[in-house]
């Protein structure tokens, strides 16, 4: 994720009751909305919270289809659909594409496991990088573009987003950190009971907004993505680490929304 550190602006609220405190931890720290002002977050906080993160795709997905429904009154679907996805990156800070990109270097540019951490703690994106992240927008766009409509298209964004949240905290359990600083390490690892509820959470998401159909095909298909990134990382790094999860969220989001256009 953005930067692979925790930003201190992401603490749960002193005094706010333990549930709520979560799930304004989880807002705080996976998107860019406005808000109340809190403080430093120690090691170790965040993974309790983890289980609101398919909360958070769902909405953020949501505040894509609004603008999406919105754009598609005037304008082409292929216009309409590139606005819904700059609305969800605004909202998150392109924190995930930022991850994608660096895993996308380091992977592609590294000799080995060290010189492909040294590269994805590089701030600049290279080719590898570029192509990536590119790719995921122009198949992102087209997916939303190719949908009959913005009910349609609200159901598919609020799934892929709910479900590629959901399979961080689950590819976090499984994986330990690669390095011992950054925030696939100071985040902490998430137990199983949290892993489960986030993946839990994710399905019955997923199960809401679209048909039987397409919410088994997003679902498989998310956890699919998720799968082979986590494996390609223990294989490239020996574990995970902020970028790879942000690469994981990119890959299971595409991935759900192909699946879902698939079958709608």
């Amino acid at each position: 994720m953005h930067g692979d550190t925790i930003d201190p602006s992401t603490a749960a609220l002193p005094g706010v009751p333990s549930r709520l405190g979560e799930l304004h931890l989880a807002f705080a720290f996976l998107t860019r909305l406005p808000l109340p002002p809190v403080g430093m977050l120690p090691n170790g906080v965040l993974a309790p919270s983890m289980w609101v993160f398919p909360l958070v795709g769902a909405a953020v997905g949501a505040i894509g289809a609004g603008v999406y429904a919105l754009a598609d009154v005037a304008l082409p679907k292929t216009l309409a659909a590139l606005l819904a996805i700059a609305a969800t990156i605004l909202v998150t800070g392109a924190m995930h594409e930022d991850g994608l990109a660096d895993v996308a270097d380091g992977f592609g540019g590294g000799a080995d496991r060290d010189a492909k951490l040294a590269i994805m703690k590089d701030s600049r994106i290279g080719s590898f990088g570029l192509l990536a992240v590119t790719l995921g927008l122009l198949l992102r766009v087209g997916a939303l573009a190719s949908l009959a409509s913005p009910g349609l298209v609200a159901g598919a964004m609020i799934a892929a987003h709910a479900l590629s949240r959901a399979t961080i905290p689950v590819v976090m359990q499984g994986l330990m950190p690669a390095r011992q600083t950054g925030l696939g390490a100071s985040a902490g690892q998430p137990d199983v009971r949290i892993a489960g509820i986030a993946a839990t959470v994710g399905l019955a998401i997923a199960a809401l907004v679209l048909p039987v159909g397409a919410a088994v095909a997003a679902s498989s298909a998310a956890a699919l993505a998720a799968a082979v990134m986590a494996g390609l990382a223990l294989q490239q790094v020996g574990g995970q680490t902020g970028d790879v999860l942000g690469a994981v969220e990119q890959l299971a989001e595409t991935a759900a929304l192909l699946a879902a256009v698939a079958t709608l």
